[in-house]
């Protein structure tokens, strides 16, 4: 059979996958039968299975294409994994240069100074305690001798003072609560009474009628009945008066004696008597009466000239003069009852004046209950707590400065290092520099950043990590500079530079070479 011949009209002529065998040569007679056969069963079998043959082939081509493409392309990964590990090189930073500064950063609370509520007392009152007027508004300043609230028609005074107001002072009462008192008048100028006493006495009453008298009110009304009694013990002691007037005119007739025309009244009495005895004697009558009458006419002109016992008149001179002294004392004591006298719910005794009214919680018209506004040191204050590593290098007097909305840092001045509380921590206080109102109004109350310096350079200076410093043999510092290829690990070209350390902030400090040249950019090794 010959395999390059292809019949005509056969379909397998259009096959493009049928190869086309040339024509062979005339095959020598010799050629036996059998050969002819084999071949044309390997013909058939090739032309019944070419689809088969041709996936094989495919996949040998592929198989062998990935066998060499896996052999030429090699990732990154098994490359480095292939490779080994590379040669140890030195870790080096830069020697850094510019300003250093070593700082505490704290968290404070910004807002006017020593804030409390105010709570009015309203004991007093009968009714409801109605708020009438002299409300303030969010801002205001309230001092010495300001009306912090109108309650029922009421001023509330405010007086300079740490201690409450818990009761009514009136005349004769004592206790450090008077002091204060007294303290307070004369702090806005009013005479009070001597501070060393604390008792309320008249100069103090005569204090408060002044203290009114600037505020604009009239005296508190004493109690129902004062001032019926005072003119009550007034008359009192005029009755007493005038019968002490009575007695002494009394003793004092009784003890001057006969008077001239009691003399003479008994002289003509006793003439008479012997005139009638000598004319009834004359006519032969009994003048035994007349006799009898005549001695005692003599003893009544014989009393006229004894000193007369004035005793029972004095007894009722002493009685009224006891009666003008109890009288005076119900008198001061009805006065005292009716003098001025301040009602704990008429006074407001504040420290740190001037305050500041942040905010009022009641209206004109409103019953008062509770506080009725909050106030505040007229002051800004900024406090912060550090811990007690920290806080053993701050100072009073420090310069801090802190960040407000817009971003831009103000300054503050520490004012106060408290002492640690049981956490461990420290109150800082600060005094902001003045801030405008309308910067004020915004971050009053925020929480603000606080940065204080505790070290910084003069000027700029060179500086390396800590890590960079090592320690010579006489204990000296120095630095390891590189001037060759750090990657060349122990083989790089490296020389030490002593230096002298400064001030160290944010892991860095400050060097200046002492043997040896050293600048900004130079290599310095930190590890390898």
């Amino acid at each position: 059979m010959v395999l390059g011949r292809r019949r005509k009209n056969d379909p397998r002529e259009t096959d493009p996958l049928e190869p086309v065998l040339a024509e062979p040569e005339a095959e020598p007679a010799a050629e036996s039968a059998g050969d002819a056969e084999r071949a044309g069963g390997w013909s058939r079998v090739l032309r019944g299975n070419r689809g088969l043959w041709i996936t094989a082939l495919v996949a040998v081509v592929a198989l062998g294409g990935g066998i060499l493409l896996g052999q030429l392309v090699v990732s990154p990964f098994d490359r480095a994994a292939g490779a080994g590990a590379p040669e140890p090189g030195l870790v080096t930073v830069p020697v850094e240069y510019g300003e250093l500064s070593n700082d505490v950063t704290l968290r404070g609370d910004i807002g006017y100074n020593d804030a409390v509520e105010l709570q009015f007392d309203t004991s007093s009152f009968e009714g409801a305690a109605i708020v009438t007027g002299q409300v303030p508004e969010a801002g205001a300043e309230v001092n010495a001798l300001s009306i912090a609230l109108e309650v029922t028609g009421r001023p509330v005074i405010v007086l300079p003072g740490e201690l409450p107001a818990y009761r009514t002072l009136r005349f004769g009462v004592s206790g450090p609560d008077v002091v204060q008192l007294k303290e307070a008048l004369a702090e806005v100028g009013i005479a009070g009474g001597d501070p060393a006493s604390d008792l309320f006495d008249q100069e103090t009453a005569n204090g408060l009628a002044e203290l009114y008298n600037q505020a604009g009110y009239p005296l508190p009304e004493p109690e129902e009945g004062a001032r019926e009694a005072v003119a009550a013990a007034e008359a009192g002691v005029r009755d007493a008066e005038q019968q002490v007037a009575d007695a002494e005119a009394a003793v004092a007739s009784a003890g001057q004696g006969a008077s001239p025309v009691e003399v003479r009244e008994a002289d003509n009495e006793i003439a008479s008597l012997w005139r009638q005895i000598r004319e009834a004697e004359g006519a032969g009558e009994d003048a035994s009466d007349l006799r009898d009458q005549l001695e005692v006419a003599k003893l009544r002109r014989q009393e006229l000239d004894q000193p007369k016992d004035t005793s029972a008149e004095q007894a009722m001179l002493d009685s009224a003069r006891d009666g003008v002294a109890s009288a005076q004392e119900s008198l001061v004591s009805a006065q005292q009852d009716a003098l001025p006298f301040l009602p704990a719910s008429e006074v407001m005794f504040l420290g740190d004046l001037p305050r500041r009214v942040d905010t009022v919680s009641v209206s004109r018209g409103d019953a008062l209950e509770g506080a009725a506004m909050t106030v505040s040191g007229a002051s800004v204050q900024l406090s912060g707590a550090a811990s007690s590593t920290d806080a053993g290098l701050l100072e009073e007097g420090m310069t801090a400065s802190f960040a407000l909305p817009d971003g831009t840092e103000h300054p503050a001045t520490i004012t106060k290092i408290a002492k640690s509380d049981e956490g461990g921590r420290t109150k800082i206080m600060f005094e902001p520099d003045p801030l405008e109102p309308s910067v004020m109004r915004e971050i009053q109350g925020e929480n603000v950043r606080i940065s204080i310096p505790v070290g910084a350079t003069d000027g700029e200076v060179l500086s390396v990590p800590y890590a960079a410093l090592t320690a010579g043999p006489g204990g000296e510092s120095r630095v390891e500079v590189v001037d060759g290829d750090p990657r060349d690990g122990e083989d790089a070209e490296t020389r030490l530079v002593v230096v002298e350390t400064g001030l160290a902030a944010d892991g860095y400090v400050e060097v200046t070479p002492e043997d040896g040249e050293l600048e900004e950019g130079d290599l310095v090794v930190v590890g390898s």
